[in-house]
């Protein structure tokens, strides 16, 4: 299971706001190159997104579904990709001071990505997570900026 965590300069709430925006999923995620909502309530229970996946000419289509959340405080994914199968993603919003610790937790589920999972993937889990959560702390500190009208 790989777990990570990363300290983002702004407070939970900001965080929040850009794991409750559907348009940001493509920004913040390693792997989509880009997100459509396919209900108008995300992240509500049961709220899905499909995203897609290029690799030069290639691309595939995955959807992800929300089956845990309190707002502000944890969001819990189940992105399903067809060859790949699907996989866990935890996101924990913990407040440091004024600032947040994002405690990411993700780890297959069922299909491929399941029966091939081994500690080479979990490394690879590691280097992609490292990526994402630096993604979203810039999103979210740039909110934080914004907001603050920095």
């Amino acid at each position: 299971m790989a777990v990570r965590s990363h300290l983002i300069h702004c407070p939970p709430q900001t965080v929040w706001q850009v794991l409750a925006d559907p348009e940001c999923y493509g920004e913040w995620v390693v792997g989509p190159s880009d997100s459509t909502p396919l209900d108008h309530a995300w992240p509500e229970l049961g709220s899905r997104l499909r995203y897609t996946v290029r690799l030069g000419p290639w691309k595939a289509e995955g959807i992800t579904t929300v089956r845990h959340q309190e707002p502000g405080r944890e969001l819990e994914l189940e992105a399903a990709f067809k060859t790949l199968g699907t996989a866990r993603i935890f996101l924990q919003l913990r407040p440091w001071g004024e600032e947040t610790l994002v405690v990411c937790d993700e780890h297959p589920l069922r299909g491929l990505g399941g029966t091939l999972h081994n500690p080479a993937i979990e490394v690879l889990l590691q280097i992609r997570h490292r990526g994402m959560l630096a993604r979203l702390a810039r999103l979210a500190e740039k909110e934080w900026s914004e907001d603050r009208g920095a």
